[in-house]
């Protein structure tokens, strides 16, 4: 018996080991499977794509398969969607610059100095173009700039081949896009909808569970400004990739609209639970501590309410519930509030205006969640309340001062190129101004783009070198398609696994790119190595030039050009004071973040500019938010005009030095901010009183003087980024 027992225990022991190893391996895989699997799954599906596109342009015969190679790496993405909308700007800029291409060529035919000059000009406004539209329609104005250079400088001298190339690269280019998009979704496809709805969960996740902590005043000095420093990333990510999402699913197309209203809503939450957050921060400094527990308890239910659902996955049905509560919640607030503030009258009457403006930011916090998780409860209905709202559109700004800045460094750049090409008549010029052009084009849109030009001028030399040992070792010796294809994959997949990491993205972009340019193979392999060298010098020495030009003709990170920028961001106070109410406060929500976001590119992390920025950009969604509840009320209160005559004008007056302030934020224009709001809430302090029987009107100026008290709390922040000297 004793033995048998022993024998069942090793048997057991030895089962749960081989169990325990199955579970780790398994857990291994399904790690690896969802990290670096996923690279390598891009990368094979890159190399493969670019091979069937040099295929299938050898079995047409035309002219310059390596074309539609290149168009291969330059298209390829992770994301399905991302490939079919970058497929889609590239057909729509690919023929966009042969349409340039032709009519230069028709109006400088052989003059060659005018042609340049027309070449110079085109691509520095496409380029311009591109960073004032960005994410993919970005990629379009850049598809027209290069490839008027491409089709047209080959053929400056000779017109009569212009159109035939126009098309043969047309066709080229088209058969690129084909085999990037069928490859993309075909095999093993990433669907950018899946991302989406995976970042809609995780971002909704993440947020109520900072809710939580700002509701409980648990969060950490510094805590909150990076979390809000990262939803800008998070905000502005969300549209590009609702954006592209709409180019692979027809459902994601039809709910497009509702997911970009969600993506609003969203601003509109976190802007509310910065205002609450700050709010609290300034009453714990304040004397009147009985706010902060007099509040305590209305925070502290809100937070259970937003944690009740503890899984890690959030659908549908689990926002309809939470809305259910939300909604039971908010119907009970303001009665719940008004008895709490009733001792306050008599014991404290001091901290009233702390204690209602706690309120109503607190119940327009509810408002906003509630609609964003009615919005988000209903993507998978039929139904929907946001298709019955008037549509939003995502803003973007760009300071007129970085577009034209853009489009004199290109200029330069390539007009610079143009002149030594002509004036040396330089063999391999032509070769050099296309590749001033591309790395003008691709780092157009790069926060350091004199890094990113110094690391595709290596990755272009090594493909020099590389195009240098296949074409003069491996070429002769390969004898048919199949072996072509084994030889070439296993350099091409150096260079893709390069592009796919952050940090050497610009290496690997250099060496897939200008490899298939320099030496990638046509159907009649020439034998020509002096000529390889000769245009991978010029092409390596024109991304030094762009690299130079880049660095000294109008930097990106000019500081003179970055306070451009941090102005148009304060400038957004006054859009909020100024512009029609109807849209504003989604225009307002989606120009700020963008203009963050392209602060948030140009600043190193945790500088010192970097927090200063970011102050600004918090202060003016305060501030701004605050105006624009301020000036809805005011429209619906215009009875108020017969109550007291200066009613208007007081309010009136606090917009504009408001807009003012942020125009020009020093001493002098923050402390007349203060007397004027100071002024303004004793006048509706006196109309408060004057209509106090009637209870909507009592309301109405309740939530005026609400908005007046944040706004001066703000003011007097000794956190915020005014220069009170």
């Amino acid at each position: 018996m004793k033995r048998q027992h022993a024998i069942k225990q090793v048997s057991s022991d030895t089962f749960g080991w081989r169990a325990g190893l199955l579970r780790a391996v398994a857990d291994a895989s399904t790690e690896w499977a969802t990290t670096d699997g996923l690279i390598w799954l891009h990368l094979f599906k890159t190399v493969l794509a670019a091979l069937l596109a040099l295929g299938i342009a050898m079995l047409l015969e035309l002219q310059q398969p390596r074309t539609a190679m290149t168009t291969v790496f330059v298209l390829m993405q992770p994301f399905s969607g991302m490939v079919l909308a970058k497929s889609f700007y590239r057909i729509v800029g690919t023929f966009v610059g042969m349409l340039a291409a032709l009519l230069l060529g028709a109006l400088f035919a052989q003059q060659p100095e005018l042609y340049m000059l027309g070449i110079t000009a085109w691509m520095g406004a496409c380029v311009a173009a591109a960073v004032r539209y960005r994410h993919f329609r970005w990629y379009g104005f850049v598809l027209a700039g290069y490839t008027a250079a491409l089709i047209g400088i080959p053929t400056v001298m000779e017109p009569n081949g212009l159109f035939l190339a126009a098309l043969t690269r047309a066709a080229e280019v088209a058969i690129g896009i084909v085999c990037s998009a069928a490859v993309s979704a075909l095999i093993v496809p990433r669907r950018s909808s899946l991302a989406l709805q995976n970042a809609l969960q995780s971002r909704h996740l993440n947020f109520t569970a900072f809710a939580m902590k700002v509701l409980d005043g648990a969060v950490e000095r510094g805590t909150s400004e990076r979390y809000f420093a990262d939803l800008v990333d998070e905000v502005v990510g969300f549209e590009a990739t609702r954006a592209f999402a709409a180019f692979e699913d027809p459902g994601m197309r039809s709910r497009s609209q509702v997911l970009a209203r969600l993506n609003h809503e969203f601003m509109d939450v976190c802007a509310r639970l910065h205002a609450l957050h700050q709010l609290r921060k300034r009453l714990r400094g304040n004397p009147s501590v009985q706010v902060v527990e007099a509040t305590a308890p209305y925070f502290h239910e809100l937070s259970q309410l937003l944690g009740a659902n503890k899984e890690r996955r959030f659908d549908s049905s689990d926002a309809a519930r939470v809305a259910i509560r939300l909604k039971a919640f908010q119907a009970t607030l303001p009665a719940r509030m008004r008895a709490t503030r009733r001792p306050l009258e008599s014991d404290e009457p001091q901290c009233l205006p702390d204690f209602d403006t706690a309120g109503e930011l607190l119940y327009r916090f509810v408002v906003e969640f509630i609609r964003y998780i009615d919005t988000y409860a209903s993507l998978e209905t039929n139904h929907n309340p946001a298709r019955e709202r008037p549509p939003v559109r995502y803003v973007s700004r760009t300071n007129a001062f970085v577009v034209a800045c853009t489009f004199a460094r290109t200029a330069a750049v390539v007009g610079a190129i143009s002149w030594f090409w002509i004036a040396t008549n330089w063999p391999s010029g032509g070769m050099a101004v296309i590749g001033a052009a591309l790395t003008c084009a691709l780092t157009s849109s790069a926060p350091n783009p004199v890094r990113l030009a110094l690391q595709m001028s290596v990755g272009a030399a090594c493909a020099t070198i590389a195009g240098y040992l296949v074409t003069c070792y491996m070429y002769p010796a390969i004898d048919g398609f199949p072996l072509l294809c084994a030889m070439l994959a296993p350099v091409l997949a150096v260079g893709t696994f390069f592009a796919s990491r952050t940090k050497t993205a610009g290496y690997g972009v250099g060496f897939t790119v200008f490899f298939c340019l320099l030496a990638a193979p046509d159907n009649v392999v020439v034998y020509a190595p002096d000529l390889l060298i000769n245009n991978g010098i010029a092409i390596a020495a024109s991304m030094l030039v762009t690299a130079v030009g880049a660095a000294i003709v109008f930097p990106v990170q000019m500081p003179w050009l970055i306070a451009r920028i941090e102005g148009d961001l304060r400038r957004q106070v006054t859009l909020a004071c100024t512009a029609p109410l109807m849209g504003l406060a989604h225009r307002f929500q989606s120009s700020t973040h963008d203009l963050m976001h392209q602060l948030r590119m140009l600043l190193p992390k945790r500088s010192r500019r970097h927090r200063h920025a970011l102050r600004w950009m918090l202060v003016t969604l305060e501030v701004g938010h605050a105006a624009i509840d301020l000036r809805s009320e005011i429209e619906r209160a215009t009875y108020a005009s017969d109550a007291h005559p200066r009613w208007k004008h007081s309010l009136d007056r606090v917009t504009g030095d408001l807009a003012q302030l942020f125009e020009r934020p020093d001493k002098a224009h923050a402390e007349r901010t203060q007397i004027s709001v100071r002024a303004a809430m004793r006048v509706v302090q006196q109309v408060l009183e004057a209509v106090h029987t009637d209870r909507e009107k009592r309301h109405d100026q309740q939530r005026i003087l609400s908005c007046l008290h944040f706004i001066r709390t703000a003011l007097l922040d000794k956190g915020a980024p005014f220069d009170t000297r």
